[in-house]
């Protein structure tokens, strides 16, 4: 990532907790680069590596700690099982390519319960495929994470670069009352780093995580900063060890119940009433992640009369527009939500509380469905506008220009 002077930087996500102590206009809620001692060891310890951000999913995963993957091919993440095929093996891991989709997800619930940190991978109507195992992962409280790099459809649809299963990935998707924790990279170097962050998440909660990209985000190249020692590979004597490390705090896990009680890892509760206790349970839960968990980033929004709202590779296309509306003294802003679950309401509701004329406008890869969201978040305090394209259709810096442009005409006509 760029850096300050020979520093190297970090990304500070802001949270729920940060934002109360912000000021009112979110001013200071820009997404900052922090330089610090740590980030200095970080520079010393780290190398410069060009990748694609489906291998950049798949090495950030490594680095988190992940030993099992099972995965099924499909356009276009295939990079990543086919990165993971080699990796796997060199860390000490297992690499399965399944049967199908459906065997996949199951095998990762498996290595889950077993006390492994468990990754899958897919596109679209792959996805699909594993509703029901991701429903089965969220009642038995098992940490897992789940990629979906989403192509166009539905149905089948083609290869091509959509968002169109933002529904599919923040309401659950399966059957049940049950959330996944959705995080949405931007960037090819935010792939390597909010997939480690899921699996800490995952194990935090013990909850399934998507990281949710595009085709666009899976295909580029752009140069990251890794680990110096994530790309070397294990002695023989440290990859059991290294297989076995994550496990050791896992003491839900089924691990062998020699010298300790049998443990249960189960989404089936029969008996009168206990599966609506697991629920309220679960809610709980969910709730606390939406208290604690909500991450986002804000750009030029303190004197903003439009506000875009975008999220995973539209947020770049969007930051091109806002560059060139600016330079004509164009008030536009961006929020851009990283967490789609929760979904990042608190800075749109205090943001609304003082809109006055703003405008917020929704950029999708679909028809509308963040929109939703956005319009939930603002609880009918501001105007909410939607400009998107679907079925692989990108929408444009200048498509983008021109319908801010239709905005700012409305409002001065006010």
């Amino acid at each position: 990532m760029p850096g300050r002077g020979n520093r190297s930087v970090q990304i500070e996500y802001h949270s729920v907790k940060e934002s109360e102590s912000q000021s009112e206009n979110f001013d200071t809620l820009t997404l900052t680069s922090v330089a610090s001692d740590d980030t200095l060891t970080l520079k010393i310890m780290s190398e410069k590596v060009l990748i694609t951000g489906n291998e950049a999913i798949a090495e950030g995963a490594i680095c988190a700690g992940a030993r099992f993957y099972a995965g099924y091919p499909i356009t276009p993440q295939n990079e990543i099982p086919a990165y993971m095929a080699k990796r796997m093996p060199e860390v000490g891991g297992v690499f399965i390519q399944s049967e199908s989709e459906l065997a996949a997800i199951s095998m990762v619930m498996g290595a889950s319960a077993a006390g492994f940190r468990a990754l899958t991978s897919s596109s679209s109507p792959g996805i699909s495929l594993k509703q029901e195992g991701i429903s089965y992962i969220a009642g038995a409280e098992l940490p897992a994470v789940i990629v979906n790099i989403m192509r166009a459809g539905p149905g089948l649809g083609n290869i091509w670069p959509a968002q169109s299963d933002y529904f599919q990935a923040t309401k659950g998707g399966g059957h049940g009352d049950y959330r996944n924790i959705v995080l949405a990279p931007a960037s090819v170097q935010e792939a390597f780093d909010l997939t480690q962050l899921s699996f800490d998440l995952a194990d935090k909660y013990r909850n399934p995580v998507m990281v949710l990209g595009e085709g666009l985000l899976g295909q580029m190249m752009e140069p990251i900063l890794v680990p110096r020692s994530s790309f070397l590979v294990p002695r023989e004597e440290n990859k059991q060890s290294t297989k076995h490390e994550a496990r050791s705090t896992k003491t839900w896990a089924l691990t062998g119940c020699k010298d300790r009680k049998p443990n249960l890892v189960a989404s089936f509760r029969m008996r009168e009433g206990e599966m609506e206790k697991h629920n309220k349970h679960l809610k709980e839960k969910y709730d606390e992640i939406e208290s604690k968990e909500q991450r986002f980033e804000v750009l030029d929004i303190a004197d903003a009369n439009t506000i875009i709202v975008a999220y995973g590779t539209m947020a770049r296309i969007a930051k091109g527009a806002i560059k060139t509306l600016r330079a004509k003294n164009i008030k536009v802003g961006l929020i851009r939500p990283i967490t789609l679950w929760p979904f990042p309401k608190y800075v749109f509701e205090r943001i609304a509380q003082n809109a006055g004329r703003r405008t917020f406008l929704v950029v999708e890869m679909s028809n509308g469905q963040m929109v939703e969201d956005v319009r939930l978040a603002v609880n009918g305090k501001s105007p909410v506008d939607f400009l998107g394209r679907t079925g692989g259709g990108v929408p444009t810096e200048e498509e983008i220009i021109k319908k801010i442009t239709k905005i700012q005409e409305t409002i001065t006509k006010q």
